[in-house]
C-alpha cells in the first residue's frame, strides 16, 4: 500500500467512528464528561414572582391611582419564607432580594429610593408598575430544555443541573484506552539513561492529553521482541477498545509492530502518510473492531498525529461538535519536500481580533524542545512549497 494523503488518512480514520454507549453517573463526577441527555426544568424558572432588590413591596394602584407616597411597614420578609400579604392600600412589606412576592403586591422599590422612619416608608421617586420583579416562568417554563445534549459538562452546566435537582446525569461512555510505548532504548523517566538511551516521554504526553476528556488510560511499555509484542498485543486487543502506540512502525529491523499486527489478523487500513512530521503512522482494525493508532516514535510526530487524527476521531465518536480553526500566517515558510507540512507555531491575537500564527524553526520530529513555547500545528497544503505571510491555514491547537 503506497503512501496516502492527509485527507485520505482523515477519511479512513473517521470512517471508523464508534459509539461506546451511555452510562449514568453522580453529578459530582461528571465534570468534563459528555452529556448524553437534555437537562429539563422541573418547574418554572423562576418558580415564583421574586424581588430582584432589597426594599419594599407595594400595590402600584395605591401609588398611581390613590396618590399614596407613605406606606406602613406591615412585616419583613426574607428569601425562602412564605410570601406575606398586605391588607390595606397604605401597607407595604419590607422584602429582601430573592424573596417570593405575594399577589397582593406588584411593585418593588429599592431601599436607596425610600426613607423609612418610625415604621413608615416614604417613596421619593417616580416608579413603574412591576419594577424590580423577576416574574414566575420568565426564564423557562416547566419541562423546557435548559441544556442540550452532546455538550462537554462544564461548571456552569453542573450548577444548572443542581438547580433542577438533576444529581444523576447520563453521559457518553468513554473508550477503554491503552497507551503503549515501544523500544529497547527507552528507559523510565526516573532512571538515568546511558549515553545512548532516552527517557520515555510519549506515554505521559498522550495520557495527559486524554485526561482532558476524562479518559484514564493504562500506560504500558514493550521492548523490541516480536513474540512478546504479539502476545501482549493479542491480550490488549481483547481488553481495550483503542490502542495508542508509539514507535516500532517504521522500516527498521526492530520495528515489529506491522508484522505483529499482520500475524494477529489486525487489518492494516493504511501505513504512511504524505506528511511531516509523522510519515510512518500506521492505522488498523482488529477482527473484533478494536482500533490501533500506531504513531512513529519521535515525540513531535506523536504529538502531531494525536491532535490531528486521534482527537478529531474521539470527539466525533463522543459527538462533540468542534468547528475547524484557522489562523493567519505571520511569516513566510519555504518547504520544498513533497509532503504536507505541519509547522509548530505560536498563536496570538492581532488588534483586529484575528488569530495569528508565527512559525518557529525546529530540527525535525525528534526536536521536542519547542513544544512548550508553541501552541499549535499549522497545516500547510501538499500542493504548495511556498507559504506567505497573510495566508490563512487550518491549525491544530495543543497549548493555546
Amino acid at each position: 500500500m503506497e503512501m496516502i494523503s492527509v485527507q485520505q488518512a482523515e477519511e479512513i480514520i473517521l470512517s471508523q467512528i464508534k459509539n461506546f454507549g451511555i452510562e449514568e453517573i453522580f453529578y459530582e463526577n461528571a465534570l468534563g464528561r459528555i452529556l448524553a441527555e437534555d437537562i429539563l426544568t422541573d418547574r418554572d424558572l423562576p418558580p415564583f414572582d421574586r424581588s430582584t432588590v432589597d426594599g419594599i413591596a407595594i400595590s402600584f394602584k395605591s401609588f398611581y391611582e390613590k396618590g399614596l407616597r407613605d406606606f406602613t411597614v406591615k412585616a419583613v420578609q426574607a428569601a425562602g419564607e412564605t410570601p406575606l400579604s398586605i391588607d390595606e392600600d397604605n401597607e407595604c412589606i419590607e422584602i429582601m432580594t430573592g424573596a417570593a412576592l405575594h399577589s397582593s403586591m406588584d411593585t418593588v422599590i429599592r431601599y436607596e429610593d425610600i426613607l423609612i422612619n418610625n415604621n413608615i416608608a416614604s417613596i421619593n421617586i417616580d416608579i413603574k408598575k412591576g419594577q424590580n420583579i423577576h416574574l414566575k416562568g420568565k426564564d423557562k417554563k416547566a419541562g423546557e430544555i435548559l441544556v442540550k445534549t452532546n455538550q462537554v459538562i462544564t461548571p456552569s452546566i453542573l450548577g444548572i443541573a443542581a438547580s433542577v435537582g438533576k444529581t444523576f446525569l447520563k453521559v457518553k461512555k468513554l473508550p477503554r484506552v491503552a497507551i503503549i510505548s515501544t523500544g529497547d532504548e527507552m528507559v523510565p523517566s526516573e532512571n538515568i539513561p546511558t549515553p545512548f538511551q532516552l527517557r520515555r516521554s510519549n506515554g505521559i504526553t498522550i495520557k495527559s492529553v486524554l485526561e482532558k476528556y476524562r479518559i484514564n488510560a493504562d500506560w504500558l511499555h514493550w521492548n523490541d521482541d516480536l513474540e512478546f509484542i504479539k502476545k501482549e498485543l493479542s491480550q490488549c486487543i481483547d481488553n481495550y477498545d483503542i490502542l495508542l502506540m508509539s514507535g516500532g512502525v517504521s522500516m527498521g529491523k526492530f520495528d515489529y509492530l506491522p508484522k505483529a499486527c499482520e500475524e494477529l489478523g489486525i487489518e492494516k487500513l493504511f501505513h504512511k502518510i504524505k506528511q511531516r512530521p509523522g510519515k510512518p503512522f500506521w492505522f488498523g482494525k482488529s477482527q473484533n473492531d478494536k482500533l490501533v493508532f500506531a504513531f512513529p516514535g519521535n515525540p513531535v510526530s506523536v504529538f502531531m498525529c494525536l491532535h490531528r487524527y486521534f482527537i478529531p476521531w474521539l470527539e466525533k465518536s463522543l459527538e462533540i461538535n468542534e468547528n475547524p480553526q484557522y489562523a493567519v500566517l505571520q511569516n513566510d515558510i519555504d518547504f520544498s519536500f513533497s509532503l504536507q507540512y505541519f509547522a509548530q507555531v505560536k498563536l496570538s491575537m492581532n488588534p483586529s481580533g484575528q488569530l495569528i500564527a508565527e512559525s518557529i524553526n525546529t530540527n525535525g520530529s525528534g526536536d521536542f524542545s519547542h513544544l512548550a513555547e508553541t501552541d499549535a500545528f499549522i497545516e500547510l497544503p501538499l500542493e504548495k512549497t511556498e507559504f506567505k505571510k497573510g495566508e490563512v491555514y487550518k491549525i491544530w491547537k495543543y497549548n493555546f
